[in-house]
């Protein structure tokens, strides 16, 4: 797979002075019907993150989530503790961040794991489905970002049980304006920005790496935020745009 150098040189010059994203957890929301989500993955690393089934060997999550050496997935959980017989664990053979992902930067935070054997597929455990379009989605659209993240702000702990929440997409503008992240700015044409005008409804510590999930597709990935639940600061995620989905495609042999 080529890249060219220039663009992600000039992506990444345009996103220098972006902070490095926090994982997110849920904020609001409610528990998921135990395993109406079967395409969920728990990411064990370092820390926890989220991430999808894309194909039954590949999983994809956010660049920025720190693996360590030996991580694991877990597909077909609905809690983290209990004893499920639908949970499959696999470990990790290849993890590929985008080639234009920097640990300095937020920009093209997305990454692909290839499992170490194919996972089962059945009621627990299935594939999502990737945009079929990839128009900027209209301010308002209500979209659902689910994880096992923390529940409140300064909570240690992860959720044992998978939660969701509902949102909507913000207009880019808002999130690059004053009131907001007051950057340079931080949220791209490869990113979009979701949240609640009222606010306590997010992602935040936990759920890095989840989809955003809008009209029955995958439309983001949750990658950073400044403070979780805040009307002023809404969870940005990357967008799934054609470029990302034709990389995804290439990187997994085009066989979606």
């Amino acid at each position: 797979m080529r890249f060219s150098f220039a663009l992600c040189f000039s992506t990444a010059t345009f996103l220098f002075r972006i902070l490095r994203g926090r994982c997110a957890e849920i904020i609001g929301g409610k528990e998921s019907v135990p395993h109406s989500k079967p395409f969920m993955a728990l990411i064990q690393g370092s820390q926890y993150c989220g991430g999808t089934l894309i194909k039954p060997n590949w999983v994809l999550t956010a660049a920025h989530c720190k693996l360590g050496t030996n991580p694991t997935v877990m597909l077909g959980a609905h809690s983290i503790t209990k004893d499920e017989s639908t949970k499959q664990i696999f470990r990790v053979t290849k993890r590929l961040p985008h080639p234009c992902y920097s640990s300095e930067m937020n920009g093209n935070d997305l990454m692909l794991l290839q499992l170490n054997e194919t996972a089962k597929i059945g009621q627990a455990v299935n594939t999502i489905r990737l945009p079929s379009t990839y128009n900027d989605l209209r301010e308002g659209t209500q979209c659902l970002v689910a994880g096992w993240g923390i529940t409140h702000n300064g909570e240690k702990k992860p959720s044992d049980v998978l939660r969701e929440v509902s949102i909507s997409v913000i207009k880019r503008s808002i999130c690059n304006d004053k009131k907001h992240y007051n950057s340079d700015p931080p949220v791209t044409l490869n990113m979009m920005c979701a949240g609640d005008k009222k606010g306590k409804k997010d992602s935040c510590t936990g759920d890095s790496g989840g989809p955003l999930i809008c009209n029955g597709e995958q439309r983001g990935i949750v990658s950073f935020g400044k403070k979780c639940g805040d009307p002023r600061h809404p969870g940005v995620y990357t967008r799934l745009t054609k470029n990302y989905i034709s990389w995804i495609r290439k990187t997994i042999n085009g066989d979606l």
